[in-house]
């Protein structure tokens, strides 16, 4: 197939540079358009959103498909978007995730300053400390070295709204109600309600590190193809990580006995199923008769 001209129209905020026009080939792949409007506009393809201007349609930054398969031809108008400022997905996780982190230390060592009491820390707090750290490290490296993510970034300004459901909800929320001096976590322990909890702690975790790396090994790297995940927990659910990472939740609510937790708890079980029906049907609409359809997004026989 020849070249191809597209007229380029500015869409919202004034972008300096914006070429009037670009020159493709048809039969290049698609990525080549964002490419070449980021290198006349100085700007990163990840802050630029195109679109058809004859339906809205957003054009995706693939090398999977060809300029002709998204349906423009020559003299077609695209509109671009200037999405300002933008952070990457991994940068997000990894802050979203270091709040809690920090939080938990410093107000389990802080008591003296934070509660005016110098009575030592009792063993359920000692053990929720360490399941907080534990959880917050094991995202942390999930981030690093098993996440592949299919957005690059996102607008760097919900970087604060993002974070603050982890910093805020898990950590100052959690740390503060269940290392005070007058916490249900400061008295003796119920040695079977405890262990239930560490026991349903380790089983969730490991689970749901499982499942991360069956969602992990259905992407190539560099591709944002995404695949049918087959494996524990996933012919019973849509999305079994939200299933056991709410089962590890549910092992520090009994060790902490924290209404804090329990708040923390319902919120991010919210959160995880509207996810979680969501995924569920984007999978139906992508494979279609392929994948066996779901009645659960996260709880077996109940949500």
């Amino acid at each position: 197939m020849s070249e191809i001209t597209l007229v380029v129209r500015p869409r919202g905020r004034p972008i300096k540079n914006l070429p009037e026009t670009i020159t493709v080939q048809a039969d290049g792949v698609a990525s080549q358009i964002h490419q070449k409007i980021a290198d006349a506009s100085r700007f990163s393809v990840h802050r630029l959103r195109v679109t058809k201007g004859s339906d809205g349609t957003p054009i995706a930054n693939t090398k999977e498909a060809t300029v002709h398969d998204t349906g423009l031809r020559n003299k077609s108008a695209i509109d671009v978007k200037d999405l300002g400022p933008q952070i990457s997905w991994r940068t997000v996780f990894v802050i979203e995730y270091l709040g809690p982190l920090l939080i938990h230390p410093l107000v389990y060592y802080g008591r003296p300053l934070i509660y005016g009491s110098s009575e030592a820390p009792s063993e359920l707090q000692k053990i929720t400390l360490i399941m907080c750290v534990l959880h917050f490290l094991k995202r942390e490296y999930e981030t690093l070295l098993v996440h592949r993510f299919s957005a690059a970034t996102m607008p760097a300004r919900n970087i604060f709204k993002n974070s603050a459901h982890y910093w805020l909800l898990s950590g100052l929320n959690l740390a503060y109600w269940a290392y005070a001096p007058w916490a249900p976590t400061a008295g003796k322990s119920n040695p079977l309600i405890t262990y239930s909890g560490i026991a349903l702690f380790a089983v969730g975790e490991v689970l749901n590190f499982y499942t991360h790396i069956v969602l992990k090994n259905l992407r190539r790297p560099g591709t944002t193809e995404r695949g049918i995940p087959r494996g524990i927990g996933f012919n019973l659910v849509t999305c079994p990580n939200y299933f056991f990472e709410i089962m590890a939740w549910i092992g520090v609510a009994l060790v902490s006995w924290s209404l804090g937790t329990v708040v923390f708890l319902v919120v991010a079980a919210t959160q995880m199923g509207a996810w979680g029906k969501k995924k569920e049907r984007r999978y139906r609409k992508e494979f279609g008769d392929k994948y066996k359809k779901k009645r659960f997004a996260i709880f077996p026989g109940v949500f």
